[in-house]
């Protein structure tokens, strides 16, 4: 949006779309939706780093699992970098160890 910025929409499956924060598709989606609301409740500033760091915490929250860097695939669009990016494992891995590190 050229006022506003980058935008997030999700789509159901009747064809009704919304925009949000943040989204959650799959499995316990629901679980993952409600945690991603509390955790953007106040409207946090989050850079890229954060935000991916948040991501990730809150899949393993919801999916009672601990994550090895081979496990995930992270993919990045933001505004500074609207080309699509793939994390590689050493990065995924990077964000594996700061998530624990704040635990």
């Amino acid at each position: 949006d050229d006022e506003v910025g980058p935008q997030l929409y999700k789509c159901d499956p009747a064809g009704y779309y919304t925009g949000c924060k943040a989204a959650a598709a799959g499995q316990k989606d629901q679980e993952a939706q409600n945690l991603l609301e509390k955790k953007l409740k106040n409207d946090p500033k989050l850079n890229v780093q954060d935000t991916v760091q948040m991501a990730i915490s809150v899949l393993q929250t919801v999916l009672s699992a601990n994550f090895q860097p081979t496990d995930l695939e992270v993919g990045l669009v933001s505004a500074a970098s609207p080309k699509f990016v793939k994390l590689s494992e050493k990065e995924i891995e990077a964000h594996l160890t700061a998530i624990s590190e704040k635990d």
